[in-house]
């Protein structure tokens, strides 16, 4: 993927980061957390994209603990997003997180290459969480603070560009380095996967160091610790924001609830005998529609409205679920990966704009913790229900279930949002 870079001089919207050019008619700091996860994730996709058929092929692990593996690790990334987004409000730091954040995933990635259990995976796995968690809220409310109101949609939808476009070139490697050393071979090896994991530690590190030498924080006054608000854990989180931006989270609630890990998209692929060389293709093809359309979908969103763009990326969800259920053949497979990276192309990007417009800016770091909490937390009892769903009944029912719970969402968006 290439970028194109326009140099523009500050204007008065620029007056919290002085002397800073802007890069594609945007603050610079989106550029380069573009770059830092752009990074990231040719090294996630390489390391961690593999690891449902490493389980299941090398370590022969059952699908209710691969189900427990990938729900489990979302779950812990949950917490940690809730947390970090509001410790960065409260002391206005948001960089430090973000580095802390990125420094602990690229420390727990080599380990990979040593896992011999599916108990070692997913201490692994749960450390790379542990990571994410403390970045994520923390970087996109680093992204929020850097663009103005009527920008979120393209500021946000250029850094989902970019980081896929890491998915897209980390895929890429995989499949050369799969094809290199085993060919078509239907099933992953241990050695192919271990080529996979001292490749992608790589461009981790360098994630690490352009996140530290080229990303500013804006001055900010951390946000007043009140002990006013009485009640749960729960309440005093939630204080502050009003009831839109709640029943937004629990309409998230119950669309993740029905889509769970990834790992069994590729599963799924694996039950329809695709060799591991064109599952890595095929994940290619996801992320270049991924890429292809996140820019396009923030830009359409300043213009229409979050609602309507998320609405319609869940519609397509929909249709994508109901295709992984009803596949029997393998160029289907390839036409539904594609029709996936569509869909979050046009809804991931888009509902973290809707955050920002939900909430007050000294809130945005909790706001998105608990955004990101909410999401994940939901995706441990997705991944285990989709693990005894696919174990009992067929491979093919946790996607009717996704499905419907994804139309539920939708009408739930449409009928009690309004932006």
């Amino acid at each position: 993927m290439i970028y194109w870079v326009t140099i523009m001089k500050p204007s008065v919207n620029d007056r919290d980061y002085p002397g800073r050019r802007k890069i594609l008619s945007l603050h610079p700091n989106v550029f380069f957390l573009g770059v830092v996860s752009l990074l990231n994730d040719i090294s996630s996709e390489m390391i961690f994209t593999f690891v449902p058929l490493f389980l299941a092929q090398v370590l022969k692990t059952p699908t209710t603990i691969v189900g427990l593996i990938g729900g489990l690790s979302e779950s812990t990334d949950a917490i940690f997003r809730i947390f970090s987004g509001w410790l960065s409000d409260k002391v206005g730091k948001r960089k430090f997180l973000a580095v802390l954040g990125y420094s602990i995933s690229t420390i727990a990635k080599p380990f990979m290459y040593l896992a011999a259990t599916w108990g070692a995976v997913l201490g692994v796995r749960f450390s790379d969480r542990v990571g994410k968690g403390i970045r994520t809220s923390s970087r996109d409310a680093l992204i929020a603070d850097s663009v103005l109101a009527k920008e979120r949609g393209k500021g946000f939808g250029l850094h989902r560009a970019m980081d896929t476009s890491g998915a897209v070139l980390g895929l890429a490697i995989a499949a050369i380095i799969i094809y290199l050393v085993q060919g078509g071979e239907l099933a992953l090896s241990r050695g192919t996967y271990q080529w996979l994991v001292l490749v992608g530690v790589i461009p981790a590190v360098l994630a690490v160091l352009v996140l530290l030498i080229f990303v500013r924080e804006r001055e900010r006054k951390p946000s007043p610790i009140t002990s006013s608000h009485q009640g749960s854990a729960w309440n005093r989180l939630t204080s502050g924001f009003d009831a839109r931006f709640k029943v937004f989270l629990a309409i998230m609630a119950v669309f993740t609830l029905g889509n769970s890990s990834d790992f069994f998209v590729i599963l799924r692929a694996w039950n329809l005998d695709v060799s591991v060389i064109y599952v890595a293709v095929m994940l290619v093809v996801f992320n270049v529609t991924y890429a292809i359309t996140s820019l396009p979908a923030g830009m359409l969103s300043d213009k229409l409205g979050r609602r309507r763009v998320i609405t319609l990326g869940w519609f397509i969800y929909v249709l994508v679920y109901l295709g992984f259920a009803l596949a029997s053949e393998v160029w289907q497979v390839w036409l539904l990966f594609a029709g996936y990276g569509i869909y979050y192309g046009i809804a991931e990007g888009v509902a973290r704009a809707f955050v920002a417009d939900l909430v007050t800016e000294e809130k945005r770091g909790t706001a998105y913790g608990l955004y990101h909490g909410v999401v994940g937390l939901t995706l441990l009892p997705a991944s285990l229900i989709a693990g005894w769903l696919w174990q009992t009944v067929s491979p093919a029912a946790p996607f009717y279930f996704g499905a419907g719970l994804a139309f539920m969402a939708m009408l739930g968006m449409m009928a009690l949002i309004r932006e």
